[in-house]
């Protein structure tokens, strides 16, 4: 009967990171794959369904603030759509053995820098009174 409970609060949890700013969809990757037993490029494809409404939501909200620089859009929307394509057909093309480990690897690296970045970042500009 609560076979829904630890997807939802994994769900929950990420949705929630993910608006604080860090990495809801990665960590969704890594819940998914290690707690969850979703195998990795299905959880990939979840995970692009978790992200696409909330890239939609966050590009209206930032052009209805003025936060869009629409030049800059217009010049790497068709890359980037390109390059996604392109990766998307060879993950989806190679052995999710092999994607594993150098994705685990991006992970660690990718933290671990944001970890040290945060530890180095000056003071805010506030003085104490």
């Amino acid at each position: 009967m609560t076979d829904w409970l630890l997807p939802f609060v994994t769900a929950l949890a990420a949705g929630v990171l993910s608006s604080w700013g860090v990495g809801g969809g990665t960590l969704l990757l890594v819940a998914m794959t290690l707690l969850l037993g979703v195998e990795q490029l299905e959880a990939q494809a979840i995970n692009l369904l978790f992200f696409l409404p909330t890239a939609g939501a966050g590009l209206f909200f930032h052009r209805k603030n003025g936060l869009l620089d629409r030049q800059v859009w217009r010049q790497a929307a068709l890359p980037g759509a390109a390059v996604s394509l392109a990766a998307a057909l060879a993950a989806a093309a190679v052995d999710t053995g092999l994607l594993r480990k150098p994705f685990g690897l991006f992970l660690l690296w990718s933290g671990g820098t944001m970890l040290l970045g945060a530890f180095r970042r000056p003071d805010s500009g506030q003085t104490e009174e």
